[in-house]
């Protein structure tokens, strides 16, 4: 089954380029079945870009989806056109009387500071709080999963002293989970970060489980049973040319930054990256997916009654 999205949405032909099957309203409401609501809380700075990354990655489940995408309300956007979020996305005030079958919670360039210190922090507090009674499952990705695991653990984040960026070996530690179906024992996964959570903190609550770490870069993914939560320190939903385009960025910025770890061919930046990690990002999420399917109340006022 295909991803339902509006067809104006930009993702929407590059999706279709790509092979990505893609519907629009008016064949999915010839479909007798109820579709997987899924929500993207966005928080990057270019949306679009993570709208494609996400939705390509959802849409490639048998799966009938519709991903509904949401916005802080608190946040003016700087990098997005107003015109954009106005025609696509609703603040998380518009959908808080909705369920949500899975939602997904994105990193945001807000890494250096303080939680406390972020200008939409109490709002985002207060999603979290919500999806534990609108959700059946998140997920939460790279500073997303940092500020969730700290708001429901007070699991702290380290800053490094240089920036986390490259593409690291990882381990699967977990080969029975339901969320590492099909995974190899040792993949590449894409990282991009300035600061970490670390074993020994994750190791005090009971209620997580590492699935994911790397030997150079720590922990990347953490399940947690109760609250039917991932949380995902890095970025397997990155496009090919994600790093180079960070990369060369801060090189044409003036910015300090080095050649991302085993990512160009031969250390060449000269050279097009090769993707290593793109078959394991559709697993996961293809996973995660099926996980819900297998186990979400048909009726969506059910979620939240006692399903986590």
């Amino acid at each position: 089954m295909p991803i339902k999205i509006p067809d104006t949405l930009p993702a929407f032909e590059t999706l279709v380029h790509e092979g990505v099957r893609v519907m629009t309203e008016t064949v999915a409401i010839r479909q007798d079945i109820r579709p997987l609501q899924i929500g993207l809380l966005n928080l990057m700075p270019n949306k679009i870009k993570t709208e494609i990354q996400m939705a390509r990655l959802i849409g490639a489940s048998p799966l009938q989806v519709e991903l509904s995408l949401v916005r802080v309300g608190g946040h003016r956007a700087k990098n997005t056109s107003e015109d954009h979020l106005l025609a696509f996305y609703e603040t998380w005030e518009e959908v808080k009387g909705r369920k949500f079958d899975g939602f997904i919670i994105t990193g945001a360039p807000v890494e250096t500071l303080e939680y406390e210190d972020v200008t939409y922090w109490k709002e985002l507090q207060r999603i979290f709080d919500w999806t534990a009674t609108n959700v059946h499952s998140t997920l939460n990705v790279c500073w997303g999963a940092m500020a969730a695991i700290y708001h429901f653990h007070g699991v702290p984040k380290y800053p490094l002293k240089e920036k986390a960026f490259g593409v690291y070996r990882h381990q699967n530690l977990k080969p029975s989970s339901v969320y590492l179906n099909g995974f190899s024992d040792d993949f590449a996964v894409p990282v991009s970060r300035w600061t970490e959570v670390r074993r020994a903190d994750i190791d005090r609550v009971p209620e997580l489980e590492v699935l994911m770490e790397s030997k150079e870069m720590g922990i990347c993914l953490v399940h947690e049973k109760k609250g039917n939560r991932l949380y995902m320190f890095n970025h397997v939903e990155y496009d090919s040319t994600s790093l180079s385009d960070e990369y060369f960025r801060d090189v044409d910025a003036g910015v300090p930054i080095k050649l991302p770890h085993d990512y160009f061919p031969h250390n060449d930046a000269d050279l097009p990256p090769q993707n290593r990690w793109r078959s394991h990002a559709h697993l996961f999420f293809g996973n995660w997916i099926n996980e819900i399917y297998q186990t979400t109340p048909y009726e969506l006022e059910k979620i939240g009654a006692g399903d986590h």
